[in-house]
């Protein structure tokens, strides 16, 4: 897996100061994306053990709140097999801090995997620029949604 941004002090992708890991890679392709260049799966840098422990360490402050990943698309199977490890390791030795996942995908889709068992909270669904409206949190068109989970389900 690649990935093109890892932002240790975030406040715009999920609740609190954050760490956030932008993968590469999508398929879904949607009109008006604002990170077109992170579909391509090649972009950006490998995702290393040294990467997964710098984000380890960026975590660990008090203040900070937890772990966003965000894309290209987090739920690509190439993408999930590598981060799978990485959310288990956020899940289990910092109990204390939350995950979030951004996904083009909907939980409809997504539901059952094992990736969500370690999310929190799911920002799910295509970006529809039809249905753009930056005065959303955490998303930018109507259809998504903003996901409270518990062990992969709805809450």
């Amino acid at each position: 897996m690649n990935y093109c941004g890892l932002n240790k002090h975030d406040i715009a992708n999920g609740e609190g100061v954050r760490v956030s890991l932008f993968v590469s890679g999508c398929r879904n392709h949607c009109v008006g994306c604002h990170n077109p260049e992170a579909w391509d799966f090649s972009y950006g840098q490998p995702f290393t053990k040294e990467t997964e422990q710098e984000i380890i360490e960026a975590l660990r402050p008090p203040w900070i709140q937890g772990l966003s990943v965000l894309g290209g698309e987090p739920c690509e199977e190439e993408n999930e097999r590598v981060l799978l490890p990485l959310l288990k390791k956020v899940w289990w030795e910092m109990p204390e801090k939350d995950i979030w996942l951004f996904s083009g995908y909907t939980y409809e889709i997504l539901r059952g995997e094992e990736t969500l068992r370690y999310v929190d909270v799911l920002v799910d669904g295509p970006f529809l620029l039809e249905q753009k409206d930056v005065s959303l949190a955490f998303r930018g068109s109507r259809n998504q949604r903003v996901l409270r989970l518990r062990n992969g389900v709805r809450i």
